[in-house]
């Protein structure tokens, strides 16, 4: 039996980089502590979130643009070492001559980058700030073959289903989810965003059989409140680890590839798939 030990993270992350790298070096140091092999840090982790979700992006020069091959991306990597970490940042990148901002996310270790994402679906007023990334893929690490995706790509299933199909064993969403906008509640345990963060992070697993890793940031950020709520769920949809809505690290261990077998042993809902079925307006989906 080969197990990885895994964890998510949820924690408190600003617009002072270094003081993020503090906090990520010292996070990377409790995870290596307990012997995780990986680990998922939040959304923009590196350099902070939006101040808010409504139309005011001018009041907010955003998070510092990072390049994908840049010295901040290689610092990660160098605390990251033995260890396959994820990490939300801010990617500056320069397209037809024409600078451009995406929320991306950066898998790394010590021999560098792994995988990166640009998140695709952008709530509410998050277009005034980034660029939309236009695909979902999975990649091989040291640790398996991982997909990634950014907070609201979650709340749509065919980007789990993309990363499911192109052969994912673990899904990594990492999140700057806020509780509720309208009738906030003061104890974020009851709080309906929180709700339905859960609930989306224990469906993905269940309804693609495979390990969910869902990191969040913590506390508070401009007018955001974050539920904080990191996890890993096993691909039955139980939830192995959790920190409720303060921050903290969310670890389990579980031989993954066993974990698969014995959930898609009977009801193996990729295998079990009628896409010619799945049709709307005269269109298949894959």
């Amino acid at each position: 039996m080969t197990t990885l030990r895994m964890a998510a993270v949820a924690a408190e992350f600003g617009r002072d980089l270094e003081e993020d790298f503090a906090i990520a070096e010292r996070l990377i140091k409790e995870a290596r502590e307990e012997g995780v092999r990986l680990l998922a840090l939040p959304e923009a982790c590196l350099g902070g979130y939006l101040l808010s979700l409504d139309d005011d992006s001018a009041l907010d020069e955003g998070p510092p643009a990072l390049a994908l091959d840049g010295p901040e991306i290689a610092r990660l990597a160098a605390l990251a070492g033995e260890m396959t970490v994820v990490a939300g940042y801010c990617e500056a990148a320069s397209e037809q001559g024409v600078d451009t901002r995406y929320n991306s996310v950066v898998c790394v270790n010590g021999d560098g980058v792994l995988g990166n994402h640009r998140k695709v679906h952008q709530p509410l007023s998050e277009d005034a700030s980034y660029a939309s990334g236009d695909r979902f893929h999975a990649f091989d690490t040291p640790v398996g073959r991982i997909g990634m995706m950014i907070c609201y790509d979650k709340a749509f299933p065919e980007s789990a289903r993309a990363l499911a199909l192109d052969g994912a064993e673990i899904g990594v969403v990492v999140s700057a989810w806020p509780g509720a906008r309208t009738n906030a509640v003061t104890d974020l345990v009851n709080d309906r965003w929180k709700r339905r963060f859960d609930l989306f992070d224990r469906a993905r697993a269940l309804e693609n059989q495979i390990v969910w890793i869902s990191a969040n940031q913590a506390g508070t950020f401009g007018s955001l409140r974050f539920v904080g709520s990191a996890k890993v769920v096993d691909p039955g949809g139980e939830i192995l680890a959790d920190t409720g809505v303060e921050a903290g690290l969310a670890v389990a261990e579980l031989d993954v590839a066993q974990a698969l077998e014995t959930a898609r042993r009977s009801m193996g809902h990729l295998r079990d798939r009628r896409p010619e079925t799945y049709t709307y307006a005269g269109a298949v989906t894959a």
